[in-house]
């Protein structure tokens, strides 16, 4: 059977400052720059949730993209908008909120959700011309 991939975008705001805490006050301004603002700073998150799998002969789908949806605003959505990543955010808790890691923390939270249909790919962006990909490798 031939493999389908269909795609979800999500959007939500969110605030975060990337420090480590185990680096200094200096290390972490001059590896982190701007973003390691102590009164935090945010951005306009569009994630893009991609499936894959057969299609279905009964109703022409690879999954229902309500679903995805429906799943996608409860598990990540309405954790994270309008929350700050470092502070109010449990499946982030001890993980520096980079753009990486939180793309990595979705597929952790989604995959599993999203069965019988294969997550294949995340796309996060976190800016008009800053995103990350990640497809559980």
């Amino acid at each position: 059977m031939p493999i389908v991939s269909i795609t979800r975008i999500v959007k939500f705001n969110a605030a975060h400052r990337v420090y480590n805490p185990s680096f200094s006050d200096e290390e972490n301004k001059r590896l982190f720059g701007k973003c390691n603002n102590p009164n935090w700073h945010g951005h306009n998150y569009a994630l893009e949730i991609t499936v894959e799998g057969e299609v279905d002969p009964g109703t022409g789908f690879v999954v229902n993209l309500a679903d995805v949806k429906r799943i996608a605003e409860r598990e990540i959505v309405d954790a994270v908008d309008h929350k700050n990543l470092n502070l109010d955010v449990p499946f982030m808790s001890g993980t520096i909120p980079s753009t990486e890691n939180l793309v990595l923390a979705c597929w952790r939270v989604l995959a599993p959700q999203l069965a019988p249909a294969r997550l294949a790919k995340l796309k996060l962006w976190e800016t008009d011309n800053q995103y990350v990909e990640y497809d559980g490798r």
